[in-house]
């Protein structure tokens, strides 16, 4: 991520440079969302900008009760940058959150957790940093509409690019020019097949106003499905990147009518939103997952993918952690959920990429969505591969043939593990099997995770009928 600013003196500076009025100061709840607390920058001075701001931590989900409710923001000045879309100059700045009654990092801030595994990390001795390059794949509708009622459950989207349209008259829609990339035909079409070319390069240019490094753009393989490259960086780093990514994104579309989602699974029938995790940790300057081993990987390499796959049910709470998130992990979508590696296949739940050079080895998790919270997946995978080191644990594999072919029956001869099939299943296998993760979250925060998830996501989801329920059962 590029920086602005690296002290107070500078953030005062980097201030007055760009007539800032107002410093925004942002901060990442359990299930990932950005929220902000904005100050006038007159009533700022370093003393504040040193030791944090004051704010009610109860009015945030699954975080503080009333009566404990005061707690401190922390910036962290490194991460500064300019909001490109506010009226008046305004200064976004990362914060950590502070826990007043603890005199520590707050247990249930994720950036303050993926904080904490960097540091286990270093102290393991096993490396001295972890480096993530996740790929955030996103819609771009036109149009979404929904309703979760008592006597109704339903949604629509929309999008000129939808084959639902070819019928529709040009007064119906911007244009119909009868060119779409169809159900899984849009991997790299060519305008005007391709609608979104400027959205996306001006979805970049604004993105790299802010300090991100973006480099592959494209057009993915649903419907209206874009994907934009951004830069690895350290596990916090990423996981920061994310955020100002989703924050670009959402904000060019809505300014342009549109509306732009990271949602797992918004199509039926077409591929959906991955964020796949790209890993590798290093010391003293060199890539440890680089080696003489399958694929040039390491040994070290070979026992974090192990450490995966052994967690992986568990870890899921974390890197898919919507009830949507599993209807994009079934067979036929380019979604793996079959947990064994290979390289360069993408059908496999761990690809060896190919590269040019040892300093680009790495391992690509393909499992993982955008809905999680990208602390905290980022820092669960980290977590298990580490024990998977430190355990010696071996992954099954490589498994080099086409995994989507196999069938359900297939897998289960081969003795091959699966990822879940539901958030319930992954939830109550992080119920079982947490202790990989004792090192850096607290037994506070999983308990409270794993309860937060059940009540606003799975007994919601479950208590509800749907529309296909309703076409399958209603005669019965």
């Amino acid at each position: 991520m590029g920086k602005f600013v690296n002290n107070i003196e500078e953030f005062f500076s980097f201030c007055k440079e760009n007539e800032v009025k107002f410093v925004d100061l942002r901060f990442t709840d359990i299930k990932g969302a950005w929220h902000h607390l904005t100050y006038n920058l007159s009533a700022i001075d370093a003393d504040m900008l040193e030791n944090g701001m004051p704010f009610d931590g109860s009015s945030i989900e699954a975080w503080q009760p009333i009566n404990k409710s005061d707690m401190i923001l922390k910036p962290d000045l490194e991460t500064a940058f300019v909001d490109p879309f506010t009226a008046d100059p305004t200064m976004i700045v990362f914060c950590d959150v502070f826990d007043i009654y603890k005199n520590d990092l707050y247990e249930k801030c994720p950036r303050s957790i993926a904080k904490k595994a960097l540091k286990y990390l270093q102290e393991s001795g096993i490396g001295d940093v972890a480096y993530f390059g996740p790929e955030n794949e996103f819609f771009i509708f036109d149009n979404v509409q929904f309703e979760d009622s008592i006597n109704s459950q339903s949604y629509v989207v929309d999008s000129i690019e939808g084959e639902w349209n070819t019928n529709k008259a040009p007064n119906d829609l911007d244009i119909n020019g009868g060119h779409r990339p169809g159900t899984k035909g849009g991997y790299f079409p060519v305008p005007p097949t391709d609608t979104m070319v400027d959205l996306r390069n001006e979805i970049v240019k604004v993105a790299e106003s802010i300090g991100l490094k973006c480099f592959v753009i494209h057009h993915e393989v649903a419907q209206a499905q874009g994907e934009i490259g951004v830069r690895f960086g350290t596990l916090v780093e990423a996981a920061d990147n994310v955020q100002k990514l989703k924050y670009v994104v959402k904000n060019v579309a809505y300014l342009h009518g549109k509306t732009a989602t990271f949602m797992p699974k918004p199509l039926f029938g077409d591929n959906g939103n991955g964020m796949h995790v790209h890993s590798s940790i290093w010391k003293n300057g060199e890539n440890l997952f680089a080696g003489n081993e399958y694929a040039g990987l390491s040994k070290m390499a070979l026992n974090y993918i192990g450490g995966v796959f052994k967690h992986a049910r568990a870890i899921a709470a974390f890197t898919n952690a919507s009830t949507n998130s599993y209807k994009r992990l079934i067979p036929g979508f380019e979604a793996p959920s079959i947990l064994t590696f290979s390289a360069q296949n993408r059908s496999a739940s761990c690809r060896i990429p190919f590269v040019s050079s040892p300093k680009a080895k790495r391992v690509e998790f393909r499992f993982p969505d955008s809905s999680s919270n990208p602390y905290l997946a980022f820092t669960a995978i980290l977590l298990a591969g580490l024990d998977g080191i430190k355990n010696g644990y071996e992954p099954v594999g490589p498994m080099d043939d086409d995994l989507f072919a196999l069938t359900l029956d297939e897998v289960r001869e081969r003795g091959i593990q699966q990822m879940p099939h539901t958030l319930r299943g992954s939830l109550e296998a992080l119920i079982r099997d947490n202790d990989f993760l004792k090192p850096v979250m607290t037994d506070l925060f999983v308990d409270t995770y794993q309860h937060y998830k059940f009540e606003t996501q799975v007994f919601p989801d479950e208590s509800r009928p749907t529309a296909f329920e309703f076409k399958a059962t209603y005669s019965c």
